[in-house]
């Protein structure tokens, strides 16, 4: 892979060009002025337009993001939006991702929140620069702005005289602070936006170019591996380095108290002479963890943290039956095909790493820590990696880097972390525990719900050093900060815990576990996951005990008419019929949620089929429905949401971290299997709501929750009972029908 480095400089040098790029240094250094209405999106913490947009003398346009792109698409869509706004061809057009020596400080790109906070920002600062624009043409024709309009790039003139973009650029013209609201264009007038437009990073996947940070290769780069201890709280006791540095190609060995690794001047030097070396190192191991096969005991009994987080009362509503069930999800990994990796080199005083990080400067600010360097001294540029899905291993190799660069000034160093790695020292989803209760009505409406969740914070990203592994392990430790609940309406742990149903009456508790057992953090869709899992699963058992249809069910309890749409609409394009008797070995499951409670609507009817001899589940064809209010590119929507079921179905029916007493022992992928090829659905079917004009709703996690509970619903409907432990292997499955 072939590297452009940029930094503020030379993008801001040149004469003739509209800049639109970081200018956070100058953003705050206004004089003080009567309160106004915030901006729209990151604009809000970002506020001037040359933060996001330049272009340049020869009419070239670069929009500037600081969400990092994940695979989800959204830099395709980005491109879309600014197109659309600014009246330009779309080819035209490139998007520059997360780096702190370029792009705003967008935090993580995390919670579905890229087209909510990134893409809506770059919606209004592309039009308010287009009003720019139009203003400046109007000054020199000498004619209202209203009489004009824009085309490709151009300013038109009702007499036909044209002035485009890179004539009218010059000085600050952009330099100016976002309006609370722009003038956005009419939805019914959008020739860009609303379009099936081919992923721009998909070419170079496919056909096995440079896409990932695993394929770059610097000038002068070496090879570093890891020699990670065998568990937690592992001491490593002696590592005689002798022949292992005698080694062909090694270039150094490098060693701080616990942690270890070596160079080399090839990549499959650096593997033979990490295995020499992880022979010769020693290290003393402790029993410190629990019983796997025991986590709904090990999580209840933790100490916690407990706090009511929704309460509802109605004394005239009174239940007559009552239900109660409990749900746990193991600790899941996030299984990215590719292992964490990541380049970095030290050139003077200045440490530049290439990183698969979700967030450009917090990683920025814990290598800084780490390092004992400022923070102006790091630059962290973002290049895709192969499999996120969450907070992996992406941001402690990019620590691994920085720590082993230091210690080879001048020369790029690459990282790669090996598969057993990944597995074993990755940070988990974490597990969790929900008991519902809940009692209906002599009518067979829900009375009262009662809900409660036992997780941890969900989220340890680098918010300092002592976030990533290598800080953790160097002789002078960095801590590990406390962990922190997550706060609502978004959560963490209790994310999509507090019922988006009408309910006469609901008390739902969460209980925050400061400290877990094993390393974790963010995983896609955090609490929501399991929460809606839970949620969804127990209003079908509520249904079955109503006598009622599980859709007409739902509907009974839910007043959002767009919820209500989202349901209707999936329930419709799957034919779902009340008292519909699927073919023997089969059964139909349906599930919704919205996202967040804030986010994108999403519904899903399922079919599986369940082998009765084996236990074997597979879901045979899905259904969905999607609501993320304005739709930019819907093939994009469609791949998100088709990829929330795929990967949903795999933690539903596989996925679960194994250990034993003192280490990880699922650590390839046998020991934790993941869905295969041969296992994935014949048909999904995504049916798309569109709200033109409407905000952007995050909807790359809103998948997840429904997929699940829907998948577990038609293993209940096909086999007459109902699992509530994740995941419904096959085992569990035969065995509850053997019972």
């Amino acid at each position: 892979m072939s590297t452009l480095v940029l930094d503020r400089r030379r993008v801001l040098a040149g004469s003739g060009a509209l800049v639109v790029s970081f200018s956070l240094g100058r953003a705050f250094a206004q004089d003080q002025a009567a309160p106004t209405p915030s901006p729209p999106g990151s604009l809000k913490t970002s506020p001037y337009l040359d933060s996001w947009i330049r272009i340049d003398a020869d009419g070239s346009i670069t929009v500037f993001t600081g969400k990092a792109e994940l695979g989800q698409g959204f830099k395709t869509a980005f491109q879309q939006v600014a197109a659309e706004e600014l009246d330009v061809a779309f080819a035209s057009l490139k998007v520059v991702t997360a780096d702190t020596g370029l792009t705003a400080n967008e935090g993580y790109t995390a919670g579905s929140h890229s087209m909510q906070d990134s893409g809506t920002a770059i919606q209004n600062a592309a039009a308010q620069a287009r009003e720019l624009l139009v203003a400046e043409a109007a000054r020199r024709f000498d004619l209202p702005a209203d009489q004009l309009r824009t085309e490709n790039g151009e300013v038109v003139a009702p007499d036909g005289r044209r002035a485009g973009y890179r004539e009218l650029v010059a000085g600050d013209l952009l330099h100016v602070q976002a309006q609370a609201k722009s003038r956005l264009k009419d939805p019914a007038t959008f020739r860009v936006m609303g379009q099936a437009v081919p992923r721009v990073d998909i070419p170079a996947k496919v056909t096995g170019g440079a896409a990932y940070v695993q394929d770059m290769r610097l000038p002068g780069m070496v090879h570093a591996r890891i020699v990670r201890p065998p568990g937690y709280g592992a001491q490593l006791v002696d590592c005689d380095t002798s022949a292992v540095e005698k080694m062909p190609g090694v270039v150094g060995v490098v060693r701080d108290g616990n942690f270890l690794a070596v160079v080399t001047k090839k990549e499959f030097q650096s593997v033979k002479a990490m295995r020499a070396l992880s022979a010769a190192a020693k290290w003393k191991e402790t029993a410190s963890l629990p019983d796997q096969d025991d986590l709904l005991r090990v999580l209840t009994s933790l100490p916690s943290q407990d706090s009511v987080i929704f309460e509802r009362n109605d004394a005239s509503a009174v239940g007559q039956s009552t239900l109660e069930a409990t749900y746990v999800r193991p600790y899941q990994s996030h299984g990215s095909i590719g292992p964490s990796c990541a380049v970095a080199q030290l050139n003077g005083d200045t440490m530049t790493v290439w990183t698969h990080t979700q967030g450009v400067y917090p990683d920025r600010q814990a290598i800084a820590e780490m390092l004992r360097m400022p923070p102006a001294k790091v630059r962290c540029i973002h290049v895709e990696g192969s499999g996120c899905y969450g907070h992996n291993g992406a941001d402690d190799a990019a620590a691994d880097a920085a720590l082993i660069a230091r210690a080879f000034p001048g020369r790029p160093v690459r990282v790669q972390w090996m598969r057993e790695q990944e597995h074993a020292w990755e940070p988990f989803g974490p597990a969790m525990v929900t008991r519902l209760k809940a009692s209906l009505d002599r009518e067979g409406k829900i009375a009262d719900w009662n809900f409660e969740v036992w997780s941890n914070t969900h989220s340890m990203r680098p918010g300092g050093a002592g976030c990533m592994l290598a800080a953790q392990h160097v002789a002078q430790p960095f801590k590990v900060p406390a962990p922190k609940p997550l706060p609502l309406p978004e959560g963490g742990g209790d994310r999509n815990a507090i019922p988006i149903y009408a309910l006469p009456n609901a008390h739902v508790v969460h209980h925050f576990i400061p400290e877990m057992p094993l390393r974790i953090s963010a995983m896609r869709a955090l609490g929501a996951y399991h929460n809606v899992f839970s949620i969804e699963s127990f209003m079908d058992e509520l249904a079955s005990a109503a006598d009622a249809d599980p859709v007409e069910f739902r509907l009974r309890h839910l007043d959002d008419p767009r919820g209500r749409d989202v349901i209707a609409k999936a329930a419709q394009e799957f034919l779902w019929k009340p008292d519909q008797r699927p073919a023997p070995g089969r059964g139909f499951g349906f599930a919704f949620a919205r996202y967040k409670n804030l986010a994108a609507y999403c519904a899903v009817a399922s079919e599986v089929e369940v082998n009765g001899q084996t236990g074997r589940a597979r879901l045979i064809r899905a259904v969905a429905a999607v609501d993320s209010g304005q739709v930019v590119n819907p093939d994009g929507l469609t791949n998100q949401i088709e990829g929330a079921i795929v990967q949903s179905m795999s933690w539903t029916l596989y996925e679960s971290v194994s250990f034993d007493e003192t280490r990880i022992t699922s650590i390839d992928w046998q020991t934790y299997p993941i869905l295969r090829f041969g296992a994935v659905p014949e048909n999904i079917t995504v049916h798309i709501i569109n709200r033109p004009g409407q905000p952007f709703l995050g909807s790359g996690e809103t998948g997840q929750g429904p997929a699940a509970a829907s998948i577990a619903n038609a293993i209940a409907n096909a086999t007459g009972k109902r699992l509530r432990n994740l995941p419904l292997t096959r085992k569990r499955i035969k065995d509850a029908i053997d019972t």
